[in-house]
């Protein structure tokens, strides 16, 4: 064995503070795009919640937004308040670290898709207080979330909530980084104001919490045979936007997901609203990364635009 680098020394020392044991070594582990993440094994020592810790999951952020971690932490506690799905408990939380419960992962069958199918169509009949997260943070990746300053409810403010704190300030980030073209620009801006038109919105639907950042990577299936759902950006937000996520990247077993989601909510007509509910998480990746995701972008909203 080599010698431990030092980002995985530090890691240790914070995690040792933090849960108050002593940890043996942490090991990088994959699946992170903006994030460093690590399954770090623990010696002997103190306890937290009746016993000391064998292995547990961490991940760090240099530079951090000081709320960062807090605010994954906070959309951890609100999808468990929901009792509907399975996410991993929150051990401690600081600046730059996340400590989360280590879940064993594995790989997905059909029982355990459909389970999965018919907990997140639970998750969606949860109520939100409003859209978005009046008054805490809320991060997609690294960018932050803006929400109303008061709670929002109403099922028919959602399209504007949409545009003003979803869509807009992406799209201005994304212009200003020069990731889109002025074209795709101008076709995203057009489908913000046509978002009032049910014909391309959809009927009006009631703030539900969802995971807000429901890409494959996001759905860690464990050993157990449960779907825990990992790195959210809960909020008071449209379930097809979570729906429309794990149909962008693709996703094991998706067929029998929606399969499963959709015996339990039906939702007539949604197969021609998926590109609405990616525009937002395509613009995401037009700023982070660029290449061609500003002009998948301006397609998104074309093909919205043509319901």
């Amino acid at each position: 064995m080599g010698e431990t680098p030092p980002v995985s020394r530090s890691l240790e020392q914070r995690v040792a503070r933090l849960l108050g044991y002593a940890v043996a070594h942490a090991d990088p582990v994959g699946g992170g795009s903006i994030c460093d993440a690590y399954e770090v094994f623990g010696g002997v020592g103190g306890e937290q919640d009746g016993g000391p810790f064998e292995t547990v999951f961490a991940k760090s952020l240099d530079a951090a937004p000081a709320d960062f971690f807090a605010a994954e932490a906070a959309g951890l506690a609100r999808l468990r308040a929901t009792g509907t799905v399975h996410v991993p408990e929150v051990y401690a939380a600081e600046r730059e670290v996340l400590v989360l419960q280590w879940v064993e992962p594995g790989v997905p069958d059909r029982g355990a898709a459909e389970r999965f199918g018919r907990r997140l169509a639970a998750l969606h009949e949860s109520p939100a207080p409003s859209w978005g997260t009046p008054g805490e943070p809320c991060y997609l990746g690294p960018l932050p979330l803006t929400s109303p300053p008061k709670p929002v409810t109403k099922p028919a403010a959602w399209p504007r909530f949409h545009a003003e704190h979803r869509l807009l300030p992406l799209l201005r980030a994304a212009v200003d980084s020069a990731h889109i073209g002025p074209q795709d620009a101008r076709d995203v801006e057009r489908l913000c104001d046509r978002l009032d038109d049910e014909a391309v919105a959809g009927p009006p639907q009631p703030p539900a919490v969802i995971h807000g950042d429901l890409w494959s990577g996001n759905v860690h299936w464990a050993a157990d045979g449960r779907a825990v759902l990992i790195d959210p950006a809960a909020q008071g937000g449209h379930p097809e936007t979570d729906l429309a996520m794990l149909q962008l990247f693709g996703c094991p077993e998706l067929p029998r997901i929606l399969a499963a989601y959709e015996e339990v909510r039906p939702l007539p007509g949604r197969q021609d609203r998926v590109p609405l509910h990616q525009l937002q998480h395509l613009l995401v990746h037009a700023v982070l990364f660029g290449g061609g995701y500003g002009a998948q972008s301006g397609s998104a909203a074309r093909s919205a635009l043509r319901p």
